[in-house]
């Protein structure tokens, strides 16, 4: 793929062997630019959410009897045997004028016409909560699973109130599963392209869409190829970072 990005597409199919840079050059056209910040600006939103129904879900999750954890881990596991597209597609049933969550707000009064839900913005990011949240849940469970209860309560002995008890050893301990799940959840959400296309329609484009139109559409494979290499580097930045901040994180323990 990174020796495709540097070839020259060919006039009717396929490409020529003439490397050059300017599929590279391309991608800082305006354009480009603007659909890699909506892709980044969706991918920090719905890591946002997730994190926000993910982390208490997991560590809340953890402190269940063992009889309850199996059950939660089932039921999170069971929409994973159904195709991610046809539980989307139930995502339509629901947000579409008419549909699902109309008729029961009309119907509480709470509105008096339908609402158009379906191929907007927030639908898209519903549905990448949706698809992201168990890996979410399963790193930060992970994590807190192993949380030792003795450290927590030694800090409210010594005077710390709740709060302050859980975010000065709660926290710090289940951070590494918390960073674990914004990885498995910022890196996909960058290139769940397909999200868009059903819940978002022609309205939000991200580089994931933009990367299937030069292949199957346009067939500029050189360009698309370029596209994901810049994506690619995107993702193991963050990637990166992660490493840094966890391996920061083990001096800390150690000291």
């Amino acid at each position: 793929m990174f020796i495709l990005s540097f070839l020259t597409r060919g006039e009717t199919w396929g490409v020529v062997w003439d490397f050059t840079a300017e599929n590279y050059a391309n991608i800082f056209e305006p354009v480009y630019l603007e659909t890699f910040w909506e892709s980044l600006k969706l991918a920090f939103i719905s890591t946002g959410f997730v994190i926000l129904l993910g982390y208490p879900f997991g560590y809340f999750m953890a402190k269940l009897t063992r009889k309850w954890k199996s059950r939660m881990m089932m039921f999170l596991m069971i929409p994973f045997w159904t195709s991610s597209l046809i539980r989307l597609y139930g995502w339509i049933v629901i947000f579409r004028a008419n549909g699902t969550l109309d008729s029961f707000l009309m119907g509480t009064g709470l509105t008096s016409e339908p609402l158009k839900l379906l191929y907007t913005y927030p639908a898209v990011v519903v549905g990448m909560i949706y698809a992201l949240l168990p890996f979410m849940i399963f790193a930060v469970y992970s994590s807190a699973e192993k949380l030792d209860m003795s450290l927590v309560e030694a800090a409210r002995d010594l005077g710390a109130s709740r709060w302050r008890a859980f975010l000065t050893v709660s926290l710090k301990l289940t951070l590494p599963g918390l960073l674990s799940g914004v990885i498995l959840t910022f890196v996909p959400s960058m290139g769940l392209f397909f999200i868009a296309d059903i819940l978002g329609g022609s309205k939000v484009v991200l580089i994931g869409n933009v990367i299937q139109d030069q292949l199957m559409k346009t067939h500029n494979w050189p360009f698309a190829a370029a596209l994901a290499v810049a994506l690619m580097l995107i993702t193991t930045l963050f990637m990166v970072l992660y490493r840094k901040i966890t391996k920061v994180k083990d001096l800390e323990g150690i000291v």
